[in-house]
């Protein structure tokens, strides 16, 4: 994963003076999911979230509605047809289960947002690149029920769902370029979620663009700076290579530095906690584990709210009108 610049740092963030208990805003914890592949996290994380008080946000890759075997429908740009860094849906049955979940999910009040298709890295596209696969995302999402041969089947309200709930984006790899807000706010993007803070952080306004970033947390026994995310501990943890047996000992872990950097938000400045995580389970699911047992521990406090991006976003906007009004 890609540290981008630190030009966020320079966003409007909310020290908070000393507040009363009844005073201070709810501790706001937004977890997401990148790719939002396989059916049976699908299942987990809708599951989980329903029985925990939470809400999730989404970032889905589009090449997954497409079966394997019409991979060579998709193309990206600068890559030959049938290119995809995250895989293909490998038969229709698969995609056409991905699409009730993503429509559940969205009945369920989570938030469904675009990971783009092939997952490529565009660091060196122009905003002309990012349109186009911003507009394939549409394009797929959009004819995915009739794509996989269940027409019949397309809930009704799935097009203005996909025409106008789609808020949200964040780049594969956190990797960016110049013509990517350019495509975002063209595309009609209210947030992005691509950036990397040094710390939790309010989000940044730009243009009309509410852009989030990841945050850097202490992890481990050095208490070292690490992406709030399940593939940076899994890169730190064990270099990349599955070690299940070890899952007990890195979930610990990773609880421990998600719990740390709630705990001192929520005993702090209130400032949003944000933790990525992938529709993978690496090191025999440390990673969800650990989130898992933070999420269920803190989100049916009366001062927390576990919201999607969506959610967060007005209650940002509220946050700093009262703090405004207040002169504070």
């Amino acid at each position: 994963m890609r540290l981008l610049s630190s030009s966020i740092a320079l966003c409007l963030c909310l020290a908070s003076p000393a507040l009363s208990a009844d005073e201070r805003p709810k501790q706001l914890l937004i977890v997401s999911f990148d790719g939002a592949g396989p059916n049976h996290l699908w299942q987990r994380s809708r599951d989980f979230a329903k029985n925990n008080n939470a809400h999730f946000t989404y970032f889905l890759s589009c090449t997954l509605l497409i079966p394997r075997a019409e991979r060579s429908t998709y193309q990206g740009p600068g890559h030959k047809p049938g290119r995809s860094n995250i895989g293909f849906a490998q038969t229709k049955d698969e995609a056409r289960e991905r699409l009730s979940h993503i429509w559940q999910a969205h009945q369920e009040g989570h938030d469904i947002s675009s990971h783009t298709c092939g997952h490529f890295d565009g660091k060196d596209w122009s905003a002309a690149d990012w349109s186009a696969e911003m507009t394939t995302f549409s394009r797929v999402l959009g004819n995915a029920w009739t794509a996989v041969g269940a027409g019949e089947s397309e809930p009704d309200g799935w097009k203005d769902f996909v025409a106008n709930d789609i808020h949200g984006f964040r780049a594969p790899y956190f990797s960016t370029s110049a013509g990517m807000t350019v495509a975002e706010k063209k595309a009609g993007f209210t947030y992005d979620a691509s950036l990397v803070t040094k710390g939790p952080m309010m989000p940044e306004e730009e243009d009309g663009l509410i852009r989030f970033g990841l945050p850097l947390i202490p992890e481990g026994p050095s208490q070292r700076p690490i992406i709030a995310m399940d593939y940076n501990l899994f890169i730190r943890h064990s270099g990349g290579i599955d070690h299940p047996s070890k899952g007990d000992e890195f979930a610990e872990r990773s609880y421990a530095a998600f719990k740390t950097a709630f705990e001192t938000q929520y005993n702090g400045d209130r400032q949003p906690l944000q933790i990525g995580l992938h529709f993978v389970t690496m090191n025999g699911g440390a990673y969800w584990r650990a989130m898992e047992r933070l999420v269920s521990e803190v989100c049916n406090r009366d001062d927390v709210a576990c919201v999607s991006y969506k959610q967060a976003i007005p209650m940002i906007g509220e946050r700093r009108k009262a703090k405004a009004t207040s002169g504070l």
